[in-house]
């Protein structure tokens, strides 16, 4: 039970990835908040099957690009549990289009969704974790934030700005007790992935090194390795979970 006494917040934690690492992080004891936008069905789900892991869970619907809506979501959190640990900033949307064609309002909710949102959130638990010195912040990037992808200008923009969020809160907060991460997953089997044409499919595959498609249980590994005490002294780097797409 490598979390026990711990808590972790979770944005966007409800289904595909957010719900293999909230999943993983209660099966180790962690208390676990995970933030929704959508479905509460989902977000309950995932919850009881948080505490049919071993751990505690709540449920917070939250708009992480608003900033009172952040707040509420942390009040929540340290009311029913005293503290915040662990952060994963997990939370993120699509709007795909062509840059030529893309609208402005498009972008827009991308940026805010995937980095805004987590600077707020960050921004948002720091003063905590520096009190208590210590804290882990993990940020989900993507091989795309590496790489750019055409059709995503939005989405690798705001990907590869957590890169950046990443490694100057490493540098500002290390000091403390705290680090910094990011976890960049390649091609994984989600909702959001599954959604794609079978042609854009068949056409990722030899993109990949190992051949397949990983899964959300892969990126969940590796978030909970940077979330423990075995990766105290790793800070301002970027994890590639993406069966080598990113070599």
């Amino acid at each position: 039970m490598e979390f026990a006494e711990k808590t972790a917040v979770v944005t966007g934690g409800s289904r595909g990835i957010g719900r293999a690492i909230c999943l993983a992080l209660a099966q180790r004891g962690a208390n676990v908040v995970l933030c929704y936008a959508g479905s509460e069905a989902a977000a309950q789900e995932t919850a009881s099957a948080c505490q049919a892991a071993g751990g505690k869970a709540l449920a917070v619907q939250c708009d992480v690009s608003d900033a009172q809506q952040v707040d509420g979501l942390m009040k929540a959190a340290i009311a029913a549990f005293g503290r915040i640990d662990i952060l994963v900033n997990n939370a993120g949307v699509t709007r795909d289009g062509l840059l030529m064609t893309m609208k402005e309002t498009d972008f827009d909710q991308v940026l805010n969704a995937n980095l805004k949102g987590a600077f707020l959130c960050t921004k948002a638990v720091a003063r905590g974790m520096i009190k208590q010195h210590w804290g882990r912040i993990i940020n989900l990037s993507s091989v795309v934030g590496l790489r750019g992808n055409a059709g995503q200008a939005n989405y690798a923009a705001s990907k590869a700005g957590l890169l950046g969020l990443t490694k100057s809160t490493a540098k500002e907060l290390a000091s403390r007790g705290i680090t910094a991460n990011a976890v960049a997953p390649g091609f994984i089997e989600t909702d959001m992935t599954a959604a794609l044409p079978q042609k854009a499919r068949e056409a990722m595959l030899p993109t990949i090194p190992m051949g397949r498609a990983g899964s959300p249980e892969d990126v969940a590994q590796a978030v909970c390795f940077l979330a423990g005490e075995s990766a105290g002294y790793i800070t301002g780097q970027v994890l590639c979970v993406d069966g080598g797409m990113a070599v």
